[in-house]
């Protein structure tokens, strides 16, 4: 994960290394003026991997035609529309 100084140059570290960081560390790092600004504020994420070309196998969906009509609906007996629904 990327960590900013106070100076405003960030500092790659591991998870464990930002644990372990103390206040003596990161003024050790600032003293060095250590570190690389960064202008992106994408740098690291996700945004910016190479995204792959992604293959979709359509070969799974039903076409209508192959589909028979069933006439006999599951809700048939839970909801009976053919009655009159004003009250």
């Amino acid at each position: 994960m990327y960590f900013q100084l106070p100076t405003g140059k960030t500092v790659y570290l591991t998870i464990e290394e930002y644990l372990n960081l103390t206040d003596e560390d990161i003024q050790y790092l600032v003293s060095l003026d250590y570190g690389e600004s960064i202008l992106n504020p994408f740098k690291g994420s996700i945004v910016n991997k190479s995204i792959e070309d992604k293959e979709y196998d359509f070969t799974f969906i039903i076409n209508d035609e192959d589909i028979e009509e069933d006439s006999s609906c599951p809700f048939d007996d839970i909801i009976d529309l053919s009655d009159n629904l004003d009250m």
